[in-house]
């Protein structure tokens, strides 16, 4: 609906002026990765273009010119479609990585090899390799938002998306399941207290500095409530992880 409200935003200014220009809106969903937005820019595999007018398409076309090397992967349709595919794509990921990381706190529990595990699933087309990685969860500024605002709109419209809620605490629950895995190898707390841990990586993913969501300040906060001295770095993200820390010991 963000379209609908634009589109009536610039109805109401044009009247407002008494003006008489002909516009369309598009909704043209993004898809870089941070870490390697500009390759993604430069080299799309895929464009997905919302619009309600021929003429609105063709115009998208010719400014995709320059990076669009793959035409078949320009795809067109309404303009609700393409607000929902952002939220569903970014909604799709999230259920993947959720969904790996309750297969490997199962495979702990039955004696079985997460990575074998990957591997196998990994291998069926149907499947594929991408986001099926066991860790401790997802964060940054899309997965976490992007889940929340699907769950939300759904509600609004009278959905209940239970899926969507189950992705969302799988993740948070994962976030505190590296200190878990620490406290069951030490036996106890008194057992933690007093140690030094060194967090190595603090940004939720690699060549980013985006602390947003970051597992690592769970399970930093995790450790120095167990009375653990935390030893952090991260290669890029310190400037914007040490406010976040500033509170652990």
């Amino acid at each position: 609906g963000t379209a609908d409200k634009v589109g009536a935003a610039f109805e109401d200014e044009l009247a407002a002026r008494g003006a008489g220009v002909a516009f369309d809106v598009v909704s043209n969903p993004e898809f870089l990765k941070e870490g390697d937005a500009v390759n993604d820019c430069m080299r799309p595999d895929r464009i997905v273009v919302g619009a309600e007018s021929h003429r609105s398409i063709e115009t998208m076309k010719r400014l995709y010119a320059p990076f669009n090397r793959n035409h078949d992967r320009f795809v067109t349709m309404d303009v609700r479609s393409a607000e929902l595919t952002k939220y569903a794509a970014n909604a799709m990921l999230a259920t993947k990585i959720s969904f790996m990381n309750e297969i490997a706190n199962i495979a702990e529990r039955v004696g079985a090899d997460i990575e074998a595990v990957r591997q196998g699933i990994g291998s069926d087309p149907r499947i594929g390799r991408h986001f099926i990685y066991a860790g401790a969860g997802y964060g940054g500024s899309c997965f976490p938002k992007d889940v929340q605002a699907l769950a939300r709109t759904a509600v609004q419209h009278g959905v209940d998306p239970r899926l969507l809620g189950a992705v969302g605490a799988v993740n948070d629950r994962q976030k505190e399941h590296l200190f878990v895995l620490m406290l069951r190898h030490y036996g106890s707390v008194d057992a933690l207290r007093g140690r030094t841990v060194a967090l190595w990586g603090l940004a939720f993913k690699p060549n980013t500095d985006d602390m947003r969501d970051a597992p690592s300040i769970a399970i930093a906060l995790a450790l120095d409530d167990a009375g653990v001295r935390v030893t952090a770095y991260d290669p890029e993200g310190m400037s914007h992880a040490a406010p976040l820390m500033a509170n652990v010991a």
